[in-house]
């Protein structure tokens, strides 16, 4: 069943191949702001009502051309977002609330939040493999038509 939040590990070589560090300052700002506006002041994933949304990037990994596809941009929660960077996350050794929130917003057990990351585990340790991704960004064009 797919579950409303999901863990999103990124592989090793794509750690800095994501807007915020591709962008200008001001590009980057403002996909920010039509996140956040487009979001409504609720996390697009738990339907939390914050007055502070992180914006997340999500990716598709092509391994046979080896690219990383920007597939959407949306308005998180922190536990949201902590939980889709469980890796980060854990290194931070704020993992326990993540689990909880995990658990909650998909009304799962903790044996399938343990199931769910080995098998997210498991295809990052594949997506590594893969030592350099080409970054596909076209995404960008169909978010930003409505600010042109």
């Amino acid at each position: 069943m797919e579950k409303k939040l999901n863990f999103e590990l990124v592989p090793d070589g794509c750690w800095h191949s994501n807007l915020r560090y591709v962008l200008p300052k001001t590009h980057w700002d403002l996909i920010k702001k039509i996140a956040r506006e487009k979001a409504g002041g609720k996390c697009q994933i738990c339907g939390k009502k914050v007055k502070v949304l992180d914006t997340h990037e999500r990716w598709a990994y092509n391994e046979e051309t080896k690219t990383q596809r920007l597939t959407e941009i949306v308005a998180v929660c922190k536990d949201c977002h902590s939980v889709i960077h469980i890796g980060f996350t854990s290194l931070k050794g704020n993992l326990e609330r993540a689990e909880n929130h995990y658990m909650k917003v998909n009304n799962c057990s903790y044996v399938e939040y343990k199931k769910d990351l080995a098998l997210a585990t498991e295809a990052h340790k594949r997506l590594n493999k893969i030592p350099e991704w080409f970054l596909d960004v076209s995404y960008l064009e169909e978010f930003l038509k409505d600010e042109k």
